[in-house]
């Protein structure tokens, strides 16, 4: 077992791991840690704790310090060194004619890097630009190239929900979304209703979606001839609610007229399958590959 805390290096940033030694780290404390960037600047978002050797990716680097009223101060000053720099390259892409979208810049704490996040539709040829930018900062300049994700997690903004955008307050990383997601959870695949601000699936999606794969197993699929357990009641399955765990039946009565009635999955059994056949993507209005770019 290792002892090691974590730490963000950005509000709602990836948590890194880092090796305390004897240092006497409290979650909230800021700290002076040495990743591949160089000297950064951090906040202990996940207190010493112990893990298996086998879960941390190494080398485990080391906490150089808990930050002092220096390291505050400096970092303090980067914050407003990286507004001065905003505008400046903001003129210099204009001056090069260069289509492309300035979102964020970043110092590292120790200034020997400044790295510039921008959007574009394609590739971008930045060389005379960063040279420009390299005369001016005097110091080692990266370009990075974002996706509409990570912009929209770096702007923020309030969801379609009302409340702030999750990738901007809380979710450290983003995890895949998919359309089957949506689909199992039986919402609209109206793109306007499904996507975020950043005009992507929304991951919210992910949030609850093992809950519906697991209740779906417990469902008989769409089609198929059910008994309901304990009578002689049998019918074709219309549709389910994997959040329930129910399904819509299609029941025959003994007088022969059918009756739909919403039934316990476990109250089901199966006796024939793909009796059926459900409506076809094909034969609604539905443009795939409009939803499938939303996956990107």
């Amino acid at each position: 077992m290792i002892k090691v805390v974590g730490v963000r290096f950005k509000k709602a940033g990836k948590i890194y791991y880092f090796d305390p030694e004897k240092k006497w780290i409290n979650n909230g404390d800021f700290v002076i840690v040495e990743t591949i960037r160089g000297i950064e600047y951090g906040q202990v978002v996940v207190g010493p704790k112990m893990v298996k050797e086998e879960n941390i990716v190494q080398p485990l680097k080391k906490v150089l310090r808990v930050a002092t009223e220096e390291d505050k101060r400096i970092n303090q000053e980067n914050t407003e060194k990286e507004k001065e720099a905003f505008d400046i390259c903001l003129k210099k892409i204009e001056e090069h004619g260069l289509e492309m979208k300035l979102i964020d810049i970043e110092y590292t704490f120790d200034n020997n890097k400044v790295i510039f996040y921008f959007t574009a539709d394609g590739r971008i040829d930045f060389r005379e630009l960063v040279k420009d930018l390299a005369a001016i900062f005097r110091t080692r300049i990266e370009l990075r190239q974002i996706g509409v994700r990570d912009e929209a997690k770096m702007i923020g903004g309030i969801g379609p929900c009302g409340r702030h955008m999750c990738c901007a307050s809380f979710l450290g990383e983003f995890y895949p979304v998919s359309i089957k997601m949506a689909k199992e959870q039986k919402l609209s695949l109206n793109p306007a209703k499904i996507s975020g601000i950043c005009s992507r699936l929304m991951c919210c999606l992910n949030y609850e979606h093992q809950v519906y794969e697991e209740n779906i197993k417990k469902l008989p699929d769409l089609g198929d001839r059910v008994q309901v357990l304990g009578t002689n009641k049998t019918g074709i399955v219309l549709d389910i609610n994997p959040l329930f765990v129910t399904a819509k039946v299609n029941v025959e009565k003994s007088d022969g007229t059918i009756e739909v009635e919403e039934i316990r999955g476990e109250d089901l059994k199966v006796v024939e399958e793909g009796v059926f056949k459900p409506y076809d993507e094909k034969d609604i209005d539905i443009d795939m590959d409009e939803l499938k770019e939303l996956e990107d």
